[in-house]
């Protein structure tokens, strides 16, 4: 009787273990394709900055108002001069 209740408890522990280790697995996947989400959101942001800061770039080689450019583009003014 004893062994039976023990085996019991060990097959509903070995279960409760396998349940949280495939809650764990999925919760792992799902952290990773946020961190994966954030990677490429951050990089098209650099992206879309270089991009930005060229267009500027050309804008006063054409000899645009430097606050006709941070009013169009929302650069400050700091990365505008050294552009």
């Amino acid at each position: 009787m004893a062994s039976k209740v023990l085996l019991n408890i060990t097959k509903e522990d070995h279960e409760k273990a396998r349940q949280l280790s495939k809650l764990k697995y999925e919760l792992d996947m799902q952290s990773r394709q946020v961190r994966a989400k954030r990677a490429a959101r951050a990089e098209g942001k650099l992206e879309r900055d270089k991009e930005l800061y060229e267009r500027a770039k050309s804008a006063l080689a054409e000899g645009i108002p430097i606050e006709i450019i941070q009013k169009i583009t929302g650069l400050d003014l700091e990365t505008l001069l050294g552009a």
